[in-house]
């Protein structure tokens, strides 16, 4: 029952996401999504959201994992449309995120795993700063900031194998993307791709390789 909620959740949830979006990309709170965003959005959100309670169970830690996963519709979206990801997502998913790891940790005895979470979410956002200082036009500050929640879900989940499993699989769908668009001559070797979808991609994949499906 609880993965059916959430996923009736997330179709309740996508004519809003998808206002969201289009209203963070376009900086015009008046925006207004079209239908079939808005269909689209809720046929991402709702599946997503039931997979995520899936994985996760009835525990502390599902809040801030459908909350993410809400925030990854968004943030894919604006990436997409204007290659941006706007810290008003990123950031609060990032403290409820926190929030609910904290949460478990107290109620469900997770302290150890909520540590190793935080610490990689921290080191993972560090890593991300060095490369942007290093090659400022690969990687955008959004997608540093991306790779914080990225990090401390992933961190708690399976530790820095699945970070960097996450973070593999993320680049692979960058790659596969950039050679698709030059292959149908959408895009050439200096075209900006957004890198935050890849990511969520690669985490999501990362997750559901390390859960019981």
């Amino acid at each position: 029952m609880l993965p059916l909620a959430a996923g009736l959740l997330g179709l309740a949830l996508g004519p809003w996401l998808a206002r969201a979006t289009v209203r963070l990309a376009a900086r015009d709170r008046a925006a207004v999504p079209g239908r079939v965003r808005v269909a689209l959005t809720a046929a991402v959100t709702g599946p997503l959201l039931a997979g995520a309670a899936a994985l996760t169970g009835a525990r502390p830690l599902l809040a801030g994992v459908l909350w993410a996963a809400a925030a990854a519709v968004v943030l894919a979206g604006v990436d997409l449309a204007v290659h941006r990801l706007p810290d008003v997502v990123t950031l609060p998913a990032l403290a409820v995120l926190a929030a609910a790891v904290t949460a478990d940790a107290l109620t469900d005895g997770t302290g150890r795993r909520a540590l190793t979470g935080l610490l990689l979410g921290a080191a993972a956002f560090a890593v991300g700063v060095g490369l942007r200082l290093l090659a400022p036009a690969g990687l955008g500050f959004g997608d540093v900031k991306l790779l914080a929640p990225l990090g401390l879900l992933l961190g708690w989940w399976g530790g820095g194998q699945l970070v960097l499993t996450g973070v593999l699989l993320g680049l692979l769908a960058g790659a596969l993307v950039s050679l698709v668009l030059l292959a149908t001559r959408r895009a050439g070797w200096r075209t900006a791709v957004p890198f935050g979808p890849p990511l969520l991609v690669g985490a999501a994949a990362a997750l559901v390789l390390a859960g019981p499906l």
